[in-house]
């Protein structure tokens, strides 16, 4: 008799189990299950990955949710319930219950269970149940009518009462079974696994400890509990052996009854809305053609020709309303004067995404390819990421937000987890460790990223002393590694973002949290396995300081800059890349790169990007000999002669994923579509695949006329370097940033530094160092002045004006009070009418002093040092004469005159 568990949980409730989904699902496999139910707490996080990992190893999956509900007796208690979908139909139908859920609206949860049960089958729980409390209670009367009111919300044979033989709730048996037969209902039999093995059940209740921010007084591992995961066989036997063969037979006829399919991979695409008749392709073509006439005034054949091409490509693939989507976001990002990014990825290699202004740097001019982004002969979504300034970002979501719906717009979920340091800490701290204690635990694992603990024990000494010195230590770190990698808390995804059709509630669970735009339940795997469409918009700290650093240009020059148009061969921009005088330059500031540059001299952009490629691990090692061989040092070598052409621009080395596609067309004949899957089967590095694309490449070098010996050798270069190839569309995207910010420190130095000082915390290193670097460039910066500073750096006659917001010591609000009430009306005339405008909240001398001792009140026309002295006895008169203008003008005090500070005085109250 075949016994399924219908009632399971995952380390998707947080902080709940140690068990992870692989485990779970295989060792249910090893256990002789042929089908097992997924019931997470009120989320169904896992679902997805639940139902693949069980397709995988053959089991048949159950989808299903534990949610908790105030009871309908016991009121003020909440309780929960075991659902499972009968059907995709009832899937549909918990994707509803969860989102509402996630709303603690327990009034529209209730509303929601009013129609729609009938294709979901409800258990009831074991322990967490309000029918089995009642019954603890000895109240079966009531436990009656709970069962009843359950009832009715379901068809026949929908709802079951859970029977369960865990030492505390066999006593339960007889009673739920007489209820059961009461009210004509079946019982069904449940063991409700909350962790994988026995001795699971200490680390399972240090996880929860650490939930709840509680210790552990008994520190026993070899404690073991029941709600582990036994053999199918064995436990159907425990049941059966106490009458309950029926029940155990139930499990299996409600599996049988269950078949939910998830449909992965779907077209999931929404449509951009258009007037009436208008059609998707006609329109993209309209605004392509118009957008190729404003940025190629020029344009020739080579233009027009791939114009098409791509535009046919994006049509047969079905891609039209996405292209348009993503066109109306940038357009909108435009017209409120948010600064974008060139492009990010392979994007930047369409020519429509260019005319469409999502990207900014000309494909056709950088010798791009389309088909390293988008590949008929190998279907995948298009990924268009968006890089807008990480102050502004915010605006672009709100639109998208606006324009597609409430229920048609998410952010995305992530995970934090209990990585090793945080899993020793969280652990020490729930065996009652000192924060000490548990910082000597932190130390003595490798500073390195995501290392687990098991190999820090074998790189530690340190670790290995601690864990040995006591039996308490080792069940500590055991413990540690038994939670290490569970979910530990949810988190928004910083840049990815979802927008459907039809509401997303149809397709996936939703959640609710602080803000207006909704959270999806599934992280963002899954989001694109299901086949919804996900956009990045990223936040780049560097579009913020260039946006700043225009702004503030254009507000000093009385004139409009576009930053797109600059010239991509100025000389005085290319000056500083060879000077390595990066500072606050994006992606081109470290010591490293800055040695590279000096040694490279740069003579065009194209060196630039070039750089920016080489410099990661890996293409690292080609730098010698690509400076030797742009300096002439040492000869260029082509692989063949007919491939210069494709590797001039890097003197004979293949530094881009492009080039690699180019010669793989040039020389075997494939088609662009064809190299980008050479390109990804090296890249991959598996073996079967390089082989049979080798194959591929001798055969069609040979019906070029090329000869195998030369199709090899071209070939095994093409596998060496291929590896280490770069993205030449991000490369280009990217150094062009770096070339627009390079330009403005260049051309309008005192906008670039106060932008760049608006970017960083003042109080930190990186404003010493650029403030040593604006008096290197002999840029003037001026005192903070309580009348003309702005919050931030700002620029007053070509000198930067230091911001209000940087003085330390001073606090936010009292900044923002000083500003509003300046700003309402007018300048502050001297130091006593300051006091009088203030609210009496801010008349502290601490309050006062770091505006007297950083400068800010030196148009005052007194010295720091009697400002200082007078302050006392001014804010007695100003407290002491409220509003009374009168009285105030019989007790205004006179400024105390005293000789100013000495100059190392002075510079120690600035600093």
């Amino acid at each position: 008799m075949a016994f399924v568990q219908l009632q399971v949980i995952s380390h998707f409730s947080l902080l709940q189990t140690t068990t992870a989904l692989e485990d779970l699902v295989l060792s249910a496999k090893q256990r002789g299950y042929n089908s097992l139910a997924l019931t997470d707490f009120n989320y169904m996080y896992g679902q997805v990955d639940f139902f693949k990992l069980c397709k995988k190893h053959h089991i048949k999956p159950l989808i299903g949710i534990q949610l908790e509900m105030p009871g309908l007796v016991l009121t003020d208690q909440t309780f929960t319930m075991v659902f499972l979908a009968k059907n995709y139909v009832g899937y549909q139908k918990l994707l509803e219950l969860s989102t509402v859920r996630s709303t603690n609206d327990f009034l529209a949860l209730k509303k929601a269970m009013e129609i729609g049960m009938e294709n979901i089958f409800a258990i009831t729980p074991g322990e967490t149940g309000e029918i089995e409390q009642l019954l603890l209670q000895n109240e079966q009367t009531k436990a009656e009518e709970v069962a009843e009111a359950w009832k009715q919300l379901f068809p026949a044979e929908h709802f079951f009462i859970g029977v369960q033989i865990h030492r505390q709730l066999q006593q339960l048996i007889k009673p739920l079974t007489e209820i059961a037969n009461k009210l004509t209902l079946l019982t069904v039999a449940m063991h409700d696994v909350r962790y994988l093995n026995k001795n699971d059940y200490f680390s399972t209740n240090v996880l929860k400890a650490i939930g709840d921010g509680e210790q552990i007084e008994v520190l026993d591992g070899t404690i073991t509990g029941t709600h582990f995961l036994p053999e199918e066989a064995v436990i159907a036997h425990h049941f059966t052996e106490l009458g309950l063969g029926e029940a155990v037979a139930q499990t299996q006829k409600i599996a049988d009854q269950i078949a939910v399919d998830l449909p992965l991979h779907q077209n999931l695409l929404p449509e951009y809305p258009l007037e009436e008749g208008v059609q998707t392709p006609d329109y993209l073509r309209k605004l392509c053609y118009e957008g190729l006439a404003e940025r190629v005034p020029d344009a020739d054949e080579r233009y027009n020709k791939r114009l098409e091409y791509e535009l046919s490509v994006i049509h047969e693939m079905g891609f039209d309303d996405y292209f348009l989507i993503v066109w109306d976001v940038m357009d909108y990002a435009r017209r409120v004067k948010v600064l974008p990014g060139a492009g990010r990825g392979s994007a930047a290699g369409s020519l429509v995404a260019f005319v469409l202004r999502i990207t900014h740097v000309d494909p056709i001019a950088y010798n791009l390819l389309f088909e390293r982004f988008l590949n008929k002969e190998r279907y995948t979504m298009p990924d268009i990421d968006l890089d807008f300034p990480d102050d502004r970002r915010d605006e672009i979501l709100q639109y998208v937000h606006k324009k597609y719906g409430h229920e048609h717009v998410a952010q995305i979920i992530t995970f934090g987890t209990l990585a090793a340091k945080m899993a020793i800490r969280d652990t020490a701290r729930v065996f009652g460790l000192t924060t000490q204690e548990a910082g000597e635990w932190s130390a003595a694992i490798p500073a390195q990223l995501g290392i687990r603990l098991a190999d820090a024990w074998k790189q530690s000494p340190a670790l290995q002393r601690l864990t040995e010195s006591s039996r308490e230590n080792q069940l500590l770190f055991e413990t540690a590694m038994k939670i290490e990698g569970s979910p530990r808390h949810i988190s928004t995804h910083a840049a990815g973002v979802v927008i459907s059709g039809q509401p997303l509630m149809e397709l996936i669970p939703l959640q609710h949290r602080d803000g207006d735009i909704l959270l999806t339940q599934y992280p963002m795997g899954n989001i694109e396995e299901i086949g919804l469409l996900k956009m990045d918009f990223l936040g780049l700290k560097n579009l913020t300081i260039l946006n700043d650093a225009v702004r503030l240009a254009e507000k000093q020059n009385n004139t409009t800059l576009d930053i797109f148009s600059i010239p991509t061969d100025d000389s005085a921009t290319l000056d500083l890349f060879r000077s390595a005088d990066m500072n606050g330059i994006f992606q081109f500031e470290s010591r490293g790169i800055r040695n590279v540059l000096r040694r490279l001299g740069p003579e065009n952009i194209e060196d630039l990007v070039a750089v920016n490629a080489l410099y990661r691990p890996g293409p690292m090692e080609q730098i010698e000999t690509f400076i030797n061989r742009k300096k002439g040092k040492q000869q260029i070598i082509y692989p063949h002669p007919n491939l210069e052409e494709i590797l001039k621009v890097t003197y004979g080395i293949m530094v881009y994923q492009e080039q690699v596609m180019q010669v793989a067309s040039k020389l075997a004949g494939f088609t662009l579509g064809e190299a980008d899957i050479l390109r990804r089967a090296i890249g991959k590095k598996k073996k079967e695949a390089i082989d049979e694309q080798r194959q591929y490449f001798v055969q069609g070098a040979l019906k070029n006329g090329y000869t195998e010996e030369t199709a090899s050798q071209v070939y095994d270069y093409i596998e060496r370097f291929a590896n280490y190839g770069f993205n030449r569309s991000h490369s280009v995207a990217y150094s062009y940033i770096a070339y627009q910010m390079a330009y403005m420190k260049a051309h309008y130095p005192a906008a670039f530094y106060g932008a760049l000082l608006n970017s960083i915390n003042p109080h930190s290193d990186k404003m010493n160092d650029y403030v040593l670097d604006m008096k290197k460039n002999k840029l003037a910066i001026g005192y903070p002045d309580i009348n003309t500073s702005s919050w931030g750096f700002s620029l007053k006659d070509n000198k930067i004006q230091f911001g209000l917001g940087a003085i330390k010591g001073v606090r936010r609000d009292f900044i923002q009070a000083i500003l509003s009430e300046r700003n309402r009306s007018g300048p502050y005339q001297n130091f006593v009418h300051l006091l009088r405008r203030l609210p009496e909240k801010w008349l502290k001398p601490e309050m006062i002093m770091p505006l007297i001792g950083s400068g800010a009140l030196d148009g005052f026309g007194y010295n720091r040092a009697s400002l200082e002295q007078s302050l006392p006895g001014m804010l007695a008169s100003v407290a002491y004469s409220g509003n009374n203008v009168d009285l105030f003008q019989v007790l205004e005090p006179k400024y105390v005159e005293v000789e100013e500070f000495k100059a190392p005085e002075l510079a120690e109250m600035e600093e």
